[in-house]
């Protein structure tokens, strides 16, 4: 079986869950006799194609102009508007992308004014493959990829697979050209980032993505529900494959770790989503009442400046460390000097991040607004909301080891049994289902 893939990020270039759920996936689709090529909007050529084939969209020379990819433009609602769509990047890290997005749209433009010979022409594109100020100008143009690649792979993959609402449009673009059938894969919806505030232009595109796809993929039941009540896409349509863990490297990783004090983490992006604030305010309630305890915030979002603040004004600053985004080894070395992982989520399709914890022999504490909940039963779980329960929740693994190493013992056990072939296994099983 072959499949044309389309995805936003890939290791070691990620922004967060998403990159790490895609290679795990193609690493465990390979493991199934399922051949993969990956397309995403810029490669740069370390990306670890062992198990996929990874291509770079911004190699790949496409038609522009209304006339010359069969009027898809014309079927598409193209907003270009001046704002971060998703927040996985700090402020800091905004405004050097922006510089650098609108000298190379700027350059692009000019190139492409230059070419261009009628209503149409073919051009190559770089994409920034991020998530800057031109994010939709990048979809839309990605979509256009997507159809010249579908066009150009004729006869060489039975199945289209987009992850997330950034390659929606591409999977469509890519099924209107190939008569493919289209599974597209809800790794987080527009809910879950934004609440009840949502952002809807992303939930259009979400929405239409899967009303054009011939099967959807949900990553947990939490997921699905969301996906059939507030999409209103028909439940015998939606399919829930829980994410895994991979267990390739060595868990154990040996860190000198300089303090004595007990450790206690949040690896995630700073933002809404995530629930940094509740983990704050947990970590103040369990300082009152245990002193030796240090909160590492491990990652970078919109929040960081408030969170800053908030660590400040209650005093517990000399307690607190932010590292900045961790990516590879450097989450392992986190995870090696942690004693309690926390992911106090407000609204969590999934959440890998507890798995890796549980796989490093820590013991983990996961809001029950999780996907990840739906598949732990090692693992502590609260309400975001309470941070009274999550305090005690951390003062209990760290003042009672037993229960610590119970905990950290039964979750490794666990999460052994969580793995990436199996869950490609079932995802194999959808694209068999949906392939005439």
């Amino acid at each position: 079986m072959r499949v044309l893939m389309f995805g936003w990020e890939f290791p070691p270039h990620i922004a967060g869950g998403l990159g790490t759920a895609c290679y795990g996936l193609t690493r465990g689709l390979a493991k199934n006799d399922v051949q993969v090529t990956f397309v995403m909007p810029r490669a740069y050529g370390d990306e670890d194609q062992r198990f996929a084939k990874v291509l770079n969209a911004s190699d790949v020379e496409a038609l522009y102009g209304m006339d010359g990819e069969d009027g898809l433009l014309s079927q598409m609602t193209f907003i270009h508007i001046n704002s971060n769509m998703v927040p996985y990047i700090s402020p800091e890290e905004f405004e050097r992308c922006g510089e650098t997005i609108h000298k190379e749209s700027v350059s692009q433009k000019e190139g492409l004014a230059s070419r261009q010979k009628g209503d149409v022409w073919k051009e190559r594109y770089t994409f920034s493959g991020k998530y800057g100020t031109n994010l939709m100008e990048e979809v839309a143009r990605y979509a256009m990829v997507a159809a010249e690649v579908a066009r150009e792979m004729e006869g060489q993959f039975d199945v289209i697979h987009a992850h997330d609402w950034l390659t929606y449009y591409a999977g469509i673009a890519a099924k209107r050209v190939s008569g493919k059938p289209l599974v597209v894969h809800i790794h987080a919806t527009e809910f879950d980032r934004s609440g009840e505030h949502v952002n809807q232009s992303v939930y259009n595109i979400e929405r239409a993505g899967m009303e054009a796809a011939d099967r959807v993929i949900a990553v947990s039941n939490l997921t699905r529900n969301i996906v059939i009540e507030r999409y209103g896409i028909p439940e015998e349509k939606v399919v829930t494959v829980h994410n895994a863990v991979r267990f390739g490297s060595s868990s154990a990783v040996e860190t000198e770790r300089g303090v004595k004090d007990k450790v206690v983490t949040f690896l995630g992006r700073i933002t809404y989503q995530k629930g940094p604030d509740y983990f704050v305010e947990a970590a103040a309630k369990v300082l009152k009442r245990l002193p030796n305890v240090r909160f590492v915030m491990a990652g970078s979002g919109d929040m960081m400046n408030h969170i800053v603040r908030r660590v400040a004004k209650l005093g517990i600053a000399d307690r607190f460390h932010f590292t900045g985004f961790l990516k590879g080894d450097d989450v392992q070395k986190m995870f090696s000097m942690s004693d309690v992982y926390i992911m106090p989520s407000v609204s969590e399709p999934f959440g890998i991040s507890p798995l890796e914890a549980m796989k490093s022999n820590v013991p983990v504490i996961i809001s029950k607004q999780s996907g990840v909940a739906e598949v732990l039963d090692y693992a502590v779980k609260v309400d975001y909301w309470d941070v009274d329960a999550m305090a005690d929740a951390i003062y209990a693994l760290i003042q009672y080891p037993a229960l610590g190493k119970m905990f950290a013992r039964k979750g490794l056990e666990e999460v052994t049994g969580l793995k990436w072939d199996n869950a490609a296994a079932k995802v194999k099983a959808v694209y068999e289902s949906v392939i005439r």
